[in-house]
């Protein structure tokens, strides 16, 4: 069983990522890791907070000489804007509490709810944790889950497909070809015309004081049918994948495959008819199920989609109530984003690495990257016999 936990705040010290049930014997750095965090802070329309942060993890355990021990493997990534914030945020009595306070919730953000709730009188409390900022210990943690993916031949893509009113169009055939476009995009979008055009809505919004959102796609190739159940609802995948993508924050519909559209069509136009070839085994000409069908992998490339609405943090306020006079106010500004969709793809990729990796120990387990590499490949020589 899979499972980690992540602590602290926007401000704070650093953020850290606890992950149980890794199995030994992985090969897993610091710089791999490195390399998604760096992809998470990037991204066309990032704000002022990502010219502070240059993430980097350190590896506090479970990890020795490369490889994973078996041990729990505890992640932290230190926050340099704490220097700034020590005195505010500092744990121990005599913090400055009466300085930076935030008693004018954001529409479209934690702020209001969240007093409501812990019975706060300053939001900062609310918003140091709430923040997006969270998802970098979510992305270090996701990332060892993609590294053990990876062993097992599974690759994980990320696309950006829409910002505003900009709609890309993007082919999910090959992997290889599909990463390396990404990676030389300044939004994450292998269509080079969508993307410049993606380019120019953000500068506007930004112009404007305001901000935008979008859909980035997941796809995932290379998974063998039957992760999930059928047998009990909280272990079907497309459960567990939709809960993993909409936790991130700003996240309001996920879909997977034909998603939404499916709705509107017939039966016989939409569900995917099933060949067989002695070389393919059993097959799929299309792929409207998104590789999913009963809750359980099919075999087919998983694709995944996930809408961010516009980042609730404006530089042109909206209006807000004062909790503490309940006057109107236009609500309180935080160092923000004019579009996050970048790095919220690359979040994204990262949940659903943890969600996938968690479906692949639970098939086959094993305490050690052996066993479990073992039982996989008897999986696939048992699936060519059918």
């Amino acid at each position: 069983m899979l499972r980690y936990l992540t602590g602290g705040e926007s401000h704070g010290p650093s953020l850290t990522a606890i992950l149980d049930g890794i199995p030994a014997g992985l090969a897993v750095t610091a710089a791999y890791i490195d390399k998604q965090l760096t992809r998470r802070q990037g991204g066309y329309g990032r704000g002022g907070r990502m010219k502070i942060e240059r993430d980097r993890v350190a590896v506090a355990s479970g990890v020795r000489g490369g490889y994973t021990t078996g041990s729990p493997v505890t992640l932290v990534v230190k926050n340099l804007d704490w220097a700034d914030w020590s005195r505010v945020m500092d744990p121990e009595p005599g913090a400055a509490v009466d300085e930076r306070v935030v008693t004018r919730p954001r529409p479209g953000h934690a702020d209001l709810a969240g007093a409501c709730k812990y019975g706060h009188r300053d939001m900062r409390n609310v918003l140091e944790r709430s923040s997006a900022r969270e998802t970098a210990a979510r992305v270090a943690a996701g990332t060892v889950a993609r590294r053990l993916l990876e062993e097992l031949g599974i690759t994980i893509a990320g696309v950006v497909t829409r910002i505003g009113t900009v709609q890309a169009d993007v082919e999910f055939a090959d992997a290889a070809a599909l990463i390396k476009a990404v990676d030389g995009s300044p939004v994450y979008c292998p269509d080079p015309a969508g993307a410049g055009k993606m380019m120019e809505e953000i500068d506007r919004a930004g112009v404007e004081g305001d901000s935008l959102g979008g859909v980035f796609t997941v796809v995932v190739y290379g998974l063998p049918p039957g992760l999930g159940s059928y047998a009990q609802r909280d272990r079907t995948l497309d459960g567990r994948l939709a809960g993993a993508l909409m936790s991130i924050q700003a996240i309001k519909g996920v879909e997977i495959g034909a998603g939404f559209a499916a709705a509107s069509s017939r039966g016989s136009a939409l569900h995917d008819e099933i060949f067989y070839s002695a070389a393919k085994g059993f097959y799929r000409q299309t792929n409207n199920a998104g590789g999913i069908e009963g809750g359980m992998s099919n075999g087919a490339p998983l694709l995944l989609r996930a809408a961010m609405k516009p980042i609730p943090t404006l530089y042109k306020p909206l209006r807000s109530v004062d909790m503490a006079d309940k006057e109107p106010y236009a609500a309180s500004v935080e160092r923000s984003d004019v579009c996050a969709v970048p790095a919220a793809c690359v979040v994204g990729e990262a949940v659903t690495a943890w969600e996938l990796a968690g479906a692949v120990m639970e098939k086959f387990g094993g305490d050690t990257m052996r066993e479990l590499s073992d039982r996989y490949q008897e999986y696939f020589q048992y699936l060519k016999g059918l």
